[in-house]
Parts: structure tokens; C-alpha cells; sequence
């Protein structure tokens, strides 16, 4: 953990952000994700949850309270608040609303998957990306504007991973010819749609039970994109319930065939995996160049 001496810290923040002095009486760890430290602070008034850094990109902890910001404003889905972002004593934080988790309720996977479809289906934008570049990890990730689905997919998911993995060492030149190889196939394997608001980085570590049972979304990747992928995504590592996926093909069917393109879509979480942890994610790539080549 970044050297924090006593609450101090935490106690400067507070004020930044609310212009009042407030003490805090206890703190709690908490899951900061892969890179972040983070806590729980326990005040007279309420609690939050902050997270903290140094040595990240200035800009990492104002992507990711835009993208909170973006996906609030649908108001599909419960979204913590944030209070405040920013740089103290050399430390970046963010600031945000303290979810208190509960246990699910019954319908709690149907209500997720029904939730997500609505995002999907009533957000849109005229390209793929975003206005503004944003983050996946600590990975810089590129959203610049495609008006087609396929060219997106390539350009700024799986083109950019690959060349980060090559600045990195990380694959071979034969890897890399047929990576690219796969490029041509794509327009007879993926269905279009209208771009839809994701998350972008939907798994099971970036979802909680809110204090009223129903899901809570945290950490996005957000962008334009094509819903398939998103829903791909959550299968990568598992963990979303039968429930889940069914509520979601009620309310917004999928295009007929998409257990088949899954492995297709997750090939970009799996370049994410080899740049953030190493190559023994390019198994997963792998699995699909040999299928499909």
C-alpha cells in the first residue's frame, strides 16, 4: 500500500471535496482492483469508498468517473456517485458513494439481464467509440470514432493490443501474421448492429450486490460498441447465472448464432490479459487462430 500516515489524507480529500472539515473515525480495506489501494472511510455522517494511486496516468481516475458518469445518466443500471477526483500529495484519488454489499434478491439475475438490455437497447450513437480515449486496467484504450463495427473491432481493439504486445515483446512474428489473417474473416463472422453503450469491461469483479439486493456496476471501459461484445465478456471468466443471459435474449434478442462469435470477441480481453499479466493468456488467442485459420 502507498504510504498513507494516519487519516490525514483522507481527511484533506474530504474537505477538497465537500469545502468542510470532516473527520474520519475508522477505515476498512477494500478491493482497489489489480492497481489501485483503496478503503473504506467511516465518518459521523456517512461512509465512501476511496481509491488511490501514484505513478498512474493524471488522467486515469477522470476517464473512469466520466464513464460512471455516462452510465448513470442512462439510468439502467445503479451506479455508485462520485464526489470528487483528483491529485493530493502526490497521490491520484477518486472519491465515490460506499456501497454496503447485501445478499441478492430472487430475481436478481433477472433483473441484471433485463437492466443491461434496456442500456443496450436505448443508448446509442451515431459511430463506435467515443468522444474521448479512456482506460481498460491501467491500459490506455483507444476510442477513436468508426462508423463501421468491423473496422472499430480491428483498428482500436484488436490491432492496438497487438501492437502493444509487440512493443512488449510478448508475441512472435508468426503469431502476429496470424492474428492478422483473422482480420479478413470478420465481416462474414460478425452481424452489425447499431452501436450501443457498454461497460467495456464487464466480468464478475467489476459487478456487485447493491444494499437493496439489486446489481451494482463498477470500474467501466465504457464506449460505443457492439453489444455482442459485452455480453461475450462475461463469459470469459463466468460467474453471470442461466438467468442472466436469458432475461437479457427476452428483452433484446441477440442475433441467432452468437455462442459461436464469443470466442471472437473475447480475443480483445485476452490481448488486455497478455499486456496487463503475461503470455499465458495467448492461450485463449490461440485457441481461436487454430479454429478459424
Amino acid at each position: 500500500m502507498s504510504d498513507i500516515s494516519g487519516n490525514k489524507f483522507f481527511e484533506s480529500v474530504l474537505e477538497a471535496a465537500f469545502g468542510k472539515s470532516i473527520t474520519v473515525r475508522s477505515t476498512a480495506f477494500q478491493s482497489g482492483g489489480c492497481i489501485n489501494n483503496a478503503l473504506k472511510l467511516h465518518t459521523a455522517d456517512r461512509d465512501y469508498f476511496i481509491k488511490w494511486q501514484t505513478g498512474i496516468p493524471g488522467d486515469m481516475f477522470q476517464k473512469e468517473a466520466d464513464g460512471l458518469a455516462l452510465l448513470a445518466n442512462a439510468g439502467s443500471l445503479k451506479i455508485p456517485e462520485v464526489y470528487a477526483y483528483g491529485k493530493l500529495d502526490g497521490k491520484h484519488y477518486l472519491l465515490m458513494e460506499y456501497i454496503e454489499g447485501s445478499s441478492p434478491n430472487r430475481n436478481y439475475w433477472e433483473y441484471f439481464g433485463s437492466s443491461l438490455a434496456e442500456l443496450h437497447l436505448n443508448n446509442t450513437n451515431a459511430n463506435y467509440g467515443l468522444d474521448h480515449d479512456n482506460f481498460i486496467g491501467k491500459l490506455p484504450q483507444s476510442n477513436e470514432a468508426h462508423g463501421n463495427w468491423i473496422h472499430f473491432f480491428i483498428h482500436s481493439r484488436l490491432e492496438y493490443q497487438l501492437d502493444l504486445a509487440i512493443k512488449n515483446r510478448m508475441v512472435s512474428s508468426d503469431f502476429i501474421d496470424r492474428y492478422r489473417q483473422l482480420y479478413t474473416l470478420l465481416p462474414d463472422l460478425l452481424p452489425t448492429e447499431k452501436p450501443a453503450l457498454i461497460h467495456g469491461d464487464l466480468w464478475s469483479g467489476n459487478v456487485m450486490v447493491g444494499n437493496d439486493g439489486n446489481v451494482c456496476l463498477i470500474d467501466p471501459a465504457v464506449y460505443y460498441g457492439h453489444r455482442e461484445i459485452e455480453l461475450a465478456f462475461t463469459q470469459m471468466f463466468g460467474g453471470f447465472a442461466g438467468a442472466f443471459y436469458k432475461a437479457y435474449n427476452e428483452a433484446y434478442p441477440l442475433v441467432p448464432g452468437f455462442d459461436e462469435r464469443v470466442d471472437i470477441y473475447n480475443i480483445y480481453p485476452h490481448m488486455v490479459h497478455v499486456n496487463l499479466f503475461g503470455q499465458s493468456y495467448l492461450s485463449g488467442v490461440e485457441r481461436v487462430l487454430r479454429r478459424y485459420l
